[in-house]
């Protein structure tokens, strides 16, 4: 066991004060760097050796110190230039094996130290009596090693190709099935043991097989089954005859060196492909490198028939982030303080439960305990802080893989997944051990994740993890659409999904959700799945959230759709979706949207996400720039922003022309909702092409236009205050220079139509509004109609009660009549005169009078109803039951206009 970082700097102070006045470089040398490694608790003969034989540039010469994959040394005499060092290190290296370069080089001459990591590309030069201040530099000796695992490294892909090399070598021989695949992820805990301080000393199993085993590979597989046994066997039992190389290694148990295999025949060539795979750095893999390895010694057949998408460690913090992370971490942020409540947070952060129901290589479970070992890390250093003096971390480590369930069809990947979870486990147990300065390591293996080998649709997952107990279920079901689908799966999608009606267009992953929302109804476990863009598109919609929502599913935070990528090389990526949902609803909801599939998601909050994953009520579309029909574009009424003193009422208007009678040219009516919908009057100054000599020949204007200047240039916003330099002009002006559609933006939900109206270009229109140019008696019909209401009232947004229309919701994603004939436009031209006829013949009454439900006349109710008739008749409908079947009518149209993935072309058949 490593020592504690304590009694390594007690030891380097010994060191330093030993070495301090030592010169001579061929009398004392190895003298020297046998005591340097013992301040970190490793004999130097069991990891390098001097005086390697080694060409370089010239001749050829002797490294002084080797160890191979990890470290050159090399010691010149008191006051000798360390860059010549250096340099003589380096050149060694074109005799050496790849696989042997070293990650380290060291260059001393007593005095001084200089340490190189290749890696990294950084340097770091001290005086000897600063070694014990330096010591961390040199966790590589002592055991600790950690470091960060970028995601996207390169080792990742490369460690995967490595062992599917390897695993194809063994399968050639005819070790395959089963057995192939327990070794080889016997092969990969030893690796990945051998880098990470579970055997020691470092490359303690490499450095095994190339000194015991004949490099012809004759004996490998015997002398694996024999290291196997040995790993499998508590220390008080093993033969007291062990070889002693051998006899160093732990204790691993966990049940991963049970099973005794048959004994594999390797050659040169394969022992040469383990030693190679053993070679790379396995403390920089990711988790999601298992995801990546399956993949890639796995058959396309196989592969294509499970529907395997494997992934990077970004998109699984996709998921794990907003179904329960982020929350933690909030809640972290909120306790810190306060001792009671972070030991009750603390407590908490064990008593979490988590089922991937298709859990493949273990990815999400594997990413989701490694950030909550992190979040525990950080709980344990506020308790240090605190004062605590704690150094048995072992007691004050609480979470614990076994709090980990997965259910996986396939043998070999729910082999991977257990021991993914042990990995991680060590990669944070290191982490725990260099933040507190004590080995820190669950060896032997006493918990376990809980893998079940089993089909997710067949059984009760009760069995696996009850539901009150469980935290959260997430995961990454296979895809399969239902051209794909094998009578298994087919068989298992009506197993679940049998009882909704025409289940069968469902994706297999539907069958995830379904069960899913059965699992954890009347709990508050959450759910999280990715899943492919379709089952929030077309057909698949009704069929499945109209049953998740009669189930009480509400969704919580959604993913729209992007491209998931995965570490698998040669692998295409999908359009996705990520859906997070439960029976109990839940504040805090976010759309994450993506301006490209490829891009990064910006998380827009939402009141509620609907089955289109949309902000709104349960039926919500995309926020849309511009209209999917060819109509014309809206936009908003212009925006004064003068602090009041561009717009006049009728009384300062007539104060205004008293005083000054040349100001009329200038004054417009101004149309605000509120004068629209009530018939109040309002005027603007609109001063748009006003000469300067004129502006300054109106006083009173003029003093308007400064007050407008002055209150700009006082505003908190830049772009308010860069408007005060066009303190004549409204803010923002967008009026048309033709006559226009007026849409309020808001209006009452116990009207039946919005009120819009038909102006001219000098009526200037305020931004309480929407505007449309250039709109017609056929567009103002359209918008006028009862189709267009349903519409509204179940896609826009609201305002307390109130409808608040869009721009980007409501309009935009209207599905307008598709490319109707001359005399169906005529008609709905003559219907929508027909409705401004009948409010005409009412001038004294406003339209918020004409439109009350109460109050509305006889007259214009039955104008509204021909105008109805006549637009659905231009959507091919001759009437509609219920208002809910527009809008589901509208939808389909909708999706049909809209489709986010294109439509898949089958390959025509082959005639045999």
């Amino acid at each position: 066991m490593p020592l504690s970082w304590n009694e390594i700097r007690d030891r380097a102070h010994g060191f330093a004060r030993t070495w301090k006045d030592e010169s001579r470089e061929r009398a004392e040398a190895q003298t020297f760097w046998n005591e340097f490694f013992e301040v970190f608790g490793l004999t130097r003969r069991r990891v390098a050796q001097f005086e390697k034989p080694a060409a370089r540039s010239g001749g050829s010469g002797f490294i002084d110190l080797f160890w191979k994959g990890k470290l050159i040394a090399e010691h010149k005499s008191r006051g000798a230039s360390l860059d010549k060092a250096y340099d003589q290190a380096l050149d060694y290296f074109s005799d050496l094996k790849e696989r042997d370069l070293p990650r380290y080089v060291i260059v001393s001459d007593f005095a001084r130290f200089r340490v190189y990591d290749l890696d990294s590309g950084t340097t770091n030069e001290f005086e000897l009596e600063e070694l014990p201040k330096q010591v961390k530099l040199f966790a590589f000796i002592a055991g600790y090693q950690s470091q960060a695992v970028a995601p996207q490294s390169a080792v990742n892909i490369k460690a995967a190709e490595r062992m599917g090399r390897l695993h194809d070598e063994l399968k050639a021989t005819r070790y395959e099935g089963h057995r192939l695949e327990v070794l080889l992820v016997r092969l990969l805990f030893c690796m990945f043991a051998d880098d990470t301080g579970i055997f020691q000393p470092a490359q303690s199993f490499r450095d095994w097989i190339e000194k015991r085993t004949a490099e012809d590979g004759s004996d490998l597989g015997a002398q694996l089954t024999q290291f196997f046994e040995v790993l499998n066997t508590p220390r008080e039992r093993r033969l007291k005859t062990l070889d002693e190389q051998l006899a160093a290694f732990e204790y691993v148990n966990g049940k991963l060196f049970e099973e005794t295999l048959p004994i594999p025949a390797f050659n040169r060539t394969m022992r040469e492909a383990l030693l190679e795979a053993c070679a790379l750095d396995w403390s920089k893999i990711s988790p999601a490198i298992f995801g990546a390895l399956f993949q890639s010694i796995m058959d396309k057949k196989a592969r294509s028939n499970l529907g395997a998408h494997y992934t990077s460690e970004q998109n699984i913090l996709k998921v794990i982030r907003p179904l329960f992370l982020d929350e933690l971490r909030a809640e972290f942020e909120r306790v810190k303080g306060n001792k009671n409540r972070l030991f009750a947070f603390h407590n908490t952060l064990r008593r979490l439960h988590f089922l991937d129901p298709a859990c493949g290589c273990g990815n999400f479970l594997a990413i989701a305990y490694r950030e909550l070992r992190l979040l525990e890390l950080d709980v344990l250093r506020v308790v240090e802080r605190g004062g605590t003096g704690m150094l048995e971390v072992h007691a004050f480590t609480k979470v614990d893989v076994d709090q980990f369930y997965g259910i996986e069809i396939e043998e070999f990947p729910a082999q991977i997944a257990q021991v993914a979870l042990w990995l991680v486990d060590h990669q944070m147990n290191q982490l725990v051990s260099n933040e507190f300065g004590l080995y820190f390591a669950r060896i032997p293996l006493q918990a376990s994740a809980h893998i079940h080998h089993r089909n997710a649709l067949e059984i009760d997952w009760n069995e696996v993890v009850p539901n009150d107990v469980v935290t959260c279920v997430l995961g990454n079901p296979p895809f399969l659409g239902k051209q794909r689908q094998s009578a298994q799966q087919k068989k298992d999608l009506e197993t679940v999904c049998g009882a909704i009606q025409t289940f069968k267009v469902l994706d297999y992953v539907a069958a995830w959700y379904v069960k899913a929302a059965a699992y954890v109804r009347e709990t508050a476990a959450r759910c999280a799945f990715v899943s492919t863009s379709s089952i929030v598109q077309g057909e698949q919609v009704g069929v499945l959230w109209g049953h998740m929502l009669r189930s009480g599913v509400k969704i919580h935070f959604a993913h729209r759709t992007f491209r998931w990528s995965n570490e698998a090389k040669g692998v295409a990526a999908v359009h996705c979706v990520i859906i997070g949902f439960g029976t109990v609803d839940r504040t805090g909801k976010q759309i994450f949207e993506y301006d490209e599939v490829d891009g990064t998601p910006h998380a827009i909050a939402a009141s509620n996400i609907n089955p289109y994953l949309v902000d709104a009520a349960d039926l919500v579309l995309l926020t849309r720039h511009r209209p999917i029909c060819n109509v014309p574009e809206m936009d908003f009424g212009n925006m004064p922003n003068d602090g009041g003193h561009l717009l006049l009422s009728d009384d300062e208007r007539a104060q205004l022309l008293a005083v000054e009678p040349l100001a009329a040219k200038w004054i417009r009516p101004f149309l605000g909702a509120d004068e629209f919908l009530n018939r109040g009057t309002a005027w603007c100054l609109w001063l748009e092409d006003i000469e300067p000599a004129e502006l300054r020949a109106l006083p009173e204007v003029s003093g308007r236009v400064a007050e407008v200047k002055a209150h700009r240039g006082k505003s908190r916003r830049e772009g308010t205050r860069k408007r005060a330099e066009f303190a004549a002009l409204f803010a923002e002006i967008r009026q048309p220079k033709t006559g226009y559609l007026l849409i309020p933006c808001h209006s009452s939900e116990a009207r039946r139509f919005i009120p819009m109206g038909l102006l001219p270009p000098d009526v200037i229109v305020g931004n309480s509004n929407l505007l449309i140019p250039d709109a017609t008696l056929y567009h103002f019909g359209i918008l006028s109609s009862g189709m267009h209401m349903a519409w509204v009232r179940y896609v826009c947004g609201r305002l307390e009660s109130r409808y608040r229309y869009s721009k980007d919701i409501v309009y935009n994603n209207f599905p307008w009549p598709q490319s109707p004939d001359g005399d169906t436009r005529e008609a709905i031209e003559r219907a929508a005169q027909g409705v401004l006829d009948g409010r005409a013949e009412f001038p004294k009454s406003s339209l918020a009078d004409l439109y009350d439900p109460v109050s509305m006349p006889a007259k214009l109710t039955k104008a509204h109803q021909a105008l109805d008739r006549a637009v659905d008749s231009a959507y091919g409908k001759r009437s509609f039951a219920a208002e809910s079947e527009r809008v589901v009518f509208l939808f389909e149209l909708y999706q049909k206009l809209t489709s986010l993935l294109p439509i898949e072309k089958r390959s025509p058949r082959r005639r045999s």
